[in-house]
């Protein structure tokens, strides 16, 4: 390829050079033909020429590697881009290059004969920028079309309540919540499943370990559902110099841009770190959660014992523990008892109370 391209600017800027000092012998000419006897007037041409050339060769060395350079990063950056991007942009450049068709009508009427020497080749010039300039400019409004949805937001006048995108991790689909939030409002927004998250699912729902496989299958129960109702998107954006489905998730939603609704607390704090707004549905379930405080008073159900075989053990509706002083007697009872202190595990709250009519019958 380097040989190649060298080469190729070797035969053009030889050219280009010759052509130029041929034009040049039309100026220098006259000045010459005093002092020159008319048999040696070739010499005049045939030097111009050769400078001409040999200025054409200095260039090239510099040219092929600026040129391979730019096509070496573009490359590199044309593998990062999604898909959809790269196709938009392709249809891009062919409209910029026939916008620059009918350009370059234009510019073939003006004429600039009357600059001296580079005169016949800065229309042939211009007509080259041009081209090249508008390509790049189609191509890159083009990759741009995919964010059409970003301009939406702004100008949106109902806002982002109904513009916003959500892209769902793993995780988020194999909990199984997402679809009564959904249905309840809280989560409302375009909601996008990556092709890698559906392709990490699948890997789960063919693993040989039960319990993958049974995570694997109800995540892709829980997208067909959401599926069948019309509530989601799939996106076949990948990036595959990323490695790992949480730095892909993360680099989609900084492009895109987009929230994460997940309940992986390592991937929410890496995406925020990195500016991506998180979505966590463990944090809306503990907001969402009563509020109790020490000292107050509540019915409670004793389902079993505890460590302590003199302990109870009990459950409030969202899950919480509350563990219960003396309360093993009362397995299968409900009683009265109150608040005496909360801890807040990484599992959520425990709560250890006290049986108060215990305390009244001792009185």
């Amino acid at each position: 390829m380097e040989k190649f391209l060298k080469y190729l600017f070797y035969a053009i800027f030889i050219t280009f050079g010759g052509l130029c000092g041929l034009s040049l012998t039309r100026y220098t000419a006259p000045m010459f033909e005093r002092t020159v006897p008319p048999n040696l007037l070739w010499t005049n041409s045939a030097g111009m020429i050769l400078v001409g050339i040999f200025l054409g060769c200095l260039l090239v060395p510099l040219t092929t590697s600026l040129i391979i350079k730019a096509v070496v990063n573009i490359a590199t950056f044309l593998q990062k881009m999604p898909i959809q991007e790269v196709l938009m942009g392709a249809f891009g450049l062919l409209f910029g290059l026939i916008l620059s068709f009918f350009v370059n009508l234009a510019l073939q009427s003006v004429s600039f004969a009357t600059i001296p020497v580079v005169g016949d080749y800065i229309g042939p010039l211009i007509i080259l920028f041009s081209t090249i300039f508008l390509g790049v400019l189609g191509a890159w409004f083009g990759s741009q079309l995919i964010y059409v949805h970003s301009l939406k937001q702004l100008l949106s006048y109902k806002g982002l309540i109904e513009t916003r995108s959500i892209l769902l991790d793993t995780s988020a689909v194999i909990d199984g919540r997402i679809c009564k939030i959904r249905e309840s409002g809280f989560l409302y927004g375009e909601l996008i499943v990556p092709k890698f998250v559906l392709q990490e699912l699948q890997a789960l729902s063919d693993s040989d370990e039960v319990v993958k496989r049974n995570r694997g299958r109800r995540g892709l129960d829980i997208l067909n559902e959401l599926r069948s109702a019309n509530d989601i998107e799939i996106s076949d954006s990948d990036y595959r110099s990323e490695h790992g489905v949480d730095s892909k998730l993360i680099r989609l939603a900084i492009d895109m841009p987009a929230y994460i609704c997940t309940t992986d607390y390592n991937l929410a704090q890496v995406a925020s770190v990195q500016g991506v707004r998180v979505l966590n549905l463990n944090v809306l379930a503990n907001a969402l959660k009563p509020v109790i405080v020490t000292g107050e008073q509540l019915e409670l159900k004793i389902i079993k014992a505890g460590k302590d075989p003199s302990q109870g053990v009990g459950y409030l509706e969202d899950g919480s523990m509350i563990v219960v002083e003396d309360g093993s007697k009362f397995v299968g009872e409900t009683i009265l008892v109150e608040i005496g202190s909360v801890v807040h595990t990484t599992a959520g709250r425990m709560f250890f109370s006290k049986y108060i009519e215990a305390e009244k019958e001792e009185g």
